[in-house]
């Protein structure tokens, strides 16, 4: 082991070793006292002056997204995790079946490590520590690089905020200077690792004998059929693919329009603001959207006025987000792929088993088991797409990016972490929450045996 490692492991084991320490101080708190820390922790982030700043740091750190959408995810994520886990039982005894005479106890986990992403650093690293605290476990988070700053800014007003409460400070740890052998470190030392990040980041986390809870790769479709209402559609599309200029993994990729209203619909994208590129313009901007093969740093989570100016395009000054038609899917069309900014595809479908078909062509490219939406009344077509789509999430006439994670119009749990499942090479599918950081003890109570007989289970193929 050369010497940066060594380094890293005597780190991180010093800061196990203060978390599991303040982890064991709360083990035993009642649910109340633990409502109160997550809500005082969330509190503090929230309330006017801190949210602000954070918001501001974050977009300045970064250098992607924009203040507007930096706050309003802060507010929506953070405020709505506390939502969902208000009143609900995560101490002593959560759960009791009188039938089966099971009754199930809620235990900590211990040390949660958790990866923080450079293009969610306000409300990931708030969320997490919400959820983690929820479970009266400690946490440790290592930001990404490039955002570390806005991570220790709020890593210290939570730390401020458990000491007022009376709560250990190291209950919520962040590293400071994160590197990647610090990083891949304290995935093995932890005892569960939450890792949002790039399939890299997942990837290691899967890989370093600790559990672990990833996400999948975004490239959300969506499909607009002949039902659907055309200018509420274009403009819940603006909303989202605009949102923080398209840091988020859930924002609309790849559109698949009914052939008979494909004209229709792309006006009304026009007058919300988008830009339908020409083949001359495509070329261009594909030229500065991937360099070798990989997408260019410098259009992810930009304006459109940064993104033309890279791809050395002339446009209006009020454009909004980009519009490419496309037609084909895979590695020679990238457009087909996740993009990470505010540019999104447009196919055109005949039958609707055409458009589930382009769903499944383009999420079996990039995007397997992420989500996908319908903007649409007929609902034959809206479950014919939920049954037929290997994705753990579909939402119905909503914008994807505030509805996937979460949001005030809709019953999808808050979060910041999108579990994929086995089709996005993660161990769940659901919107991981406070519920995954939990250990759970089943307290099994006998009762009299009930066997059923060989005909109640297999009356209906025992005499074919």
């Amino acid at each position: 082991m050369d010497q940066m490692n060594q380094e890293a492991v005597k780190y991180v084991a010093g800061l196990i070793e203060r978390a599991r320490k303040a982890q064991e101080a709360i083990e035993y708190y009642t649910q109340e006292q633990v409502d109160e820390l997550v809500e005082a922790l969330v509190w503090n982030i929230v309330k006017d002056g801190p949210a602000q700043e954070i918001s501001k740091m974050a977009v300045e750190e970064s250098r992607m997204g924009n203040y507007e959408g930096k706050y309003n995810k802060l507010m929506a994520k953070a405020k709505g995790a506390v939502r969902d886990m208000k009143g609900k039982k995560s101490v002593g005894v959560i759960e009791i079946d009188e039938e089966k005479q099971i009754t199930k106890i809620a235990k900590p986990i211990g040390v949660i490590g958790a990866l923080i992403p450079c293009t969610n650093p306000e409300a990931t690293p708030t969320v997490k520590a919400a959820h983690a605290i929820k479970g009266r476990n400690a946490i440790v988070m290592s930001p990404h690089p490039r955002t570390k700053k806005t991570n220790t800014y709020i890593v210290g007003l939570m730390r401020e905020t458990l000491k007022r409460f009376g709560a250990p400070e190291d209950l919520v740890i962040g590293i400071e200077d994160p590197t990647l052998e610090i990083s891949n470190e304290l995935m093995k030392q932890c005892d569960l690792v939450v890792a949002t990040g790039g399939a890299g980041l997942v990837h290691a986390a899967y890989s370093s004998g600790t559990p672990a809870y990833g996400v999948g790769a975004g490239n959300a479709v969506v499909v607009i059929d002949e039902t659907a209402d055309i200018k509420d559609a274009a403009e819940k599309i603006r909303i989202s693919k605009t949102f923080d200029f398209a840091t988020s993994c859930s924002a609309e990729n790849s559109l698949i329009i009914q052939k008979d209203i494909y004209d229709e619909f792309l006006d009304a994208l026009r007058k919300e603001g988008g830009y339908v590129v020409n083949p001359e313009e495509k070329a261009k901007l594909q030229a500065a959207m991937w360099v070798d093969g990989h997408l260019n740093p410098k259009i992810i989570a930009q304006s459109p006025q940064t993104i033309a100016e890279v791809a050395d395009l002339s446009i209006p000054d009020d454009v909004k987000f980009y519009v490419v038609p496309e037609t084909g899917i895979g590695a020679d069309y990238p457009f087909s792929g996740e993009k990470l900014s505010v540019v999104t595809t447009a196919f055109k479908y005949d039958q609707f088993s055409d458009a589930v078909d382009l769903v499944n062509t383009i999420t079996k490219f990039q995007g397997m088991g992420h989500s996908c939406g319908i903007h649409s009344f007929n609902e034959e077509h809206i479950m014919e797409l939920a049954l037929k789509t290997k994705v753990s999430r579909m939402n119905i006439r909503q914008g994807m990016a505030p509805a996937n994670t979460g949001n005030w119009f809709n019953g999808m749990p808050f979060t910041t972490s999108l579990g994929c499942g086995s089709w996005g090479g993660n161990s769940v599918s659901e919107n991981i929450t406070w519920k995954h950081m939990i250990n759970t003890t089943w307290v099994s109570r006998p009762f009299a045996p009930v066997v059923p007989t060989d005909e109640e289970l297999f009356g209906n193929v025992m005499n074919k």
